[in-house]
């Protein structure tokens, strides 16, 4: 079962080298020899400088609605030698940056993608203390329900439905839901519509396909919703998508 491809389809970011002023994702260690990442994602200017930083770039999200982005904790380090693979992905990185090549900044650009699936890997791999979205993709029964709204979120899902993916007794999954996630069921998956909602209509995509879309029973329930998540009718975000394009 594969948790983070939708994730990163559906969400555009971008990894490139920045001045250190600018950076949140650092990489530390001597030269041929990197030892850690820091990732700082949800600030930047938190890094004390140690001498040792080998690499700065800074990811650039895609809009302040990045699920991604809100389920990483303040800090994230990544120490390298659990990851060989890792290590040798950054000697390329650093390769890259230093001798400048054609089509280097690509090169660049699609490594550090790399570079971050990795450390979300690390991530729900270890789990989480805080509850979110990656502690509820941490826990083995949970991730199943979890990415089958990702996957699916069009589908009139019930409690009893994603208890049924998880492989739980309804009153077991609505309790480790809550405990691990933060929030009910419900509660994740109207938000998850309603961030890929908001996607769509920056898109310039039509309120009602988009209320359809996403399993809403009128346009007049959609923006109910909608406007009650993000302050401003559907309407609004789609025609401010449209003068921007």
């Amino acid at each position: 079962m594969d948790r983070i491809t939708t994730l990163m389809n559906r969400f555009h970011r971008q990894v490139r080298a920045v001045p250190a002023a600018e950076a949140d994702l650092i990489v530390l260690g001597s030269p041929g020899a990197p030892k850690e990442v820091c990732f700082y994602p949800q600030a930047r200017g938190m890094h004390r400088t140690t001498g040792s930083e080998l690499w700065y770039a800074r990811v650039d999200w895609a809009g302040g609605f990045n699920p991604l982005q809100r389920a990483l904790p303040e800090t994230v380090h990544f120490d390298l030698s659990d990851s060989p693979e890792t290590q040798a992905l950054i000697q390329v990185i650093l390769q890259e940056h230093t001798v400048p090549r054609c089509g280097g900044r690509w090169v660049l650009d699609r490594l550090g993608d790399v570079l971050l699936v990795r450390l979300l890997r690390d991530q729900i791999n270890r789990g989480s203390a805080q509850p979110g979205l990656i502690a509820g993709l941490a826990d083995p029964r949970l991730s199943r329900a979890i990415v089958a709204m990702h996957d699916h979120p069009g589908r009139v899902w019930t409690n009893q439905d994603l208890a049924t993916e998880a492989g739980l007794s309804l009153s077991r999954f609505n309790e480790l839901f809550a405990e691990q996630v933060g929030e009910t069921p419900m509660s994740y998956l109207r938000q998850w519509r309603l961030t890929l909602a908001r996607q769509d209509l920056e898109k310039g995509d039509r309120v009602d396909a988009v209320a359809r879309r996403y399993a809403y029973g009128s346009p007049e329930a959609f923006t109910r919703a909608y406007r009650k998540a993000f302050d401003e009718s559907p309407i609004a975000t789609r025609n401010a998508g449209i003068a921007v394009a």
